[in-house]
């Protein structure tokens, strides 16, 4: 094996590395976040960006991002959630073609009721990671202080 094999197996290794880590995560913020609240990561995901917006909306392709979704599965999403009374959607003033989600006072509550769980999940995965040698690198770098610019 050359040098430039050496680097590649070093960027699999991470790879895989990080989508072991992920999954685990994954799987225990599922099963948290179903159990106690009935949503999903990504339904989590979407309130919680919505949460941290000021006035609490956000459009469409935002919410897609935020998500990591496509726009046609974000599309569907959000129609699950405003279904469910969490989500509202609001026509944009300025451009009439733009959509902005924003949260209801049921999506506001719910989102504060199932964040200490989401929390508290994944400190205690990211916790059993870090016993685990093989993810320890990684969870200490998401534990990391971000470095400054």
């Amino acid at each position: 094996m050359g040098i430039a094999d050496d680097a590649v197996e070093i960027r699999a290794t991470g790879w895989r590395t990080l989508v072991a880590l992920h999954a685990m995560i994954e799987l225990e913020l599922e099963r948290a976040l179903g159990e106690s609240a009935g949503l999903s990561v990504v339904e989590y995901t979407v309130l919680d960006a919505l949460d941290r917006q000021d006035g609490w909306h956000m459009r469409m392709q935002q919410l897609a991002r935020a998500a990591a979704l496509s726009p046609s599965a974000t599309t569907r999403l959000v129609t699950r959630l405003e279904d469910r009374g969490l989500l509202t959607r609001v026509l944009c003033a300025d451009d009439r073609r733009g959509i902005y989600s924003e949260l209801t006072a049921a999506g506001r509550a719910l989102y504060e009721t199932a964040r200490p769980v989401h929390d508290a999940a994944l400190e205690r995965v990211l916790a059993e990671a870090g016993e685990r040698p093989e993810l320890a690198p990684m969870v200490q770098a998401l534990h990391a202080e971000p470095a400054t610019v």
